[in-house]
């Protein structure tokens, strides 16, 4: 068994619920590798420490083990995915310069972001494949299969929100 560390963020329909019934419930349905944060109103995560199999079987369990203690939870978002150049720096022990160098002078095969703006966005999982492929850079394993799930677990609540008619239009246009 190996142990994974990854954050699960919830929406909650009742958000005038008392935070501690929440907290008693995950507790009582597997959740007790993890703190619990109940700041913002209607929001809980889970910063798990879980030992299993694979990542996915991580992730997996601590999914039903949520979704057994408060049904109505939906998720928002797993980590470690979504990750900006400083992020990924501090990940690998590089510094933000020299991974804004890496991308700008690796245009045609950096993976694209997920999101470009005055901040860029990217999956932590192409990432750190892309550096894999290089092999001048030390990844991590674990984390590589924790990213890659955790970036499949957002595309999955991602694709409850598409619109099947525009996605068959436009599926042959966005790759």
């Amino acid at each position: 068994m190996k142990e994974y560390e990854f954050t699960l963020k919830f929406g909650l329909t009742d958000t005038g619920a008392d935070p501690d019934a929440y907290v008693a419930e995950l507790a009582a349905n597997g959740c007790e590798d993890a703190l619990i944060g109940v700041g913002a109103s209607g929001r809980i995560a889970l910063d798990f420490c879980r030992e299993a199999p694979s990542a996915y079987e991580a992730m997996r369990s601590a999914l039903a083990d949520v979704k057994s203690a408060i049904p109505e939870a939906r998720l928002i978002e797993a980590t470690p995915d979504y990750v900006g150049i400083t992020d990924v720096a501090d990940l690998l022990g590089f510094s933000r310069q020299n991974m804004r160098k890496l991308i700008l002078s690796n245009p045609g095969s950096f993976p694209l972001p997920v999101h470009e703006g005055s901040s860029a966005i990217w999956h932590l999982a192409k990432v750190l494949e892309w550096l894999q492929e290089r092999g001048r850079y030390p990844v991590d394993a674990r984390l590589l299969e924790l990213s890659e799930v955790a970036m499949q677990v957002n595309l999955v609540r991602e694709r409850g929100e598409v619109n099947a008619a525009l996605e068959r239009g436009l599926a042959g246009l966005c790759g």
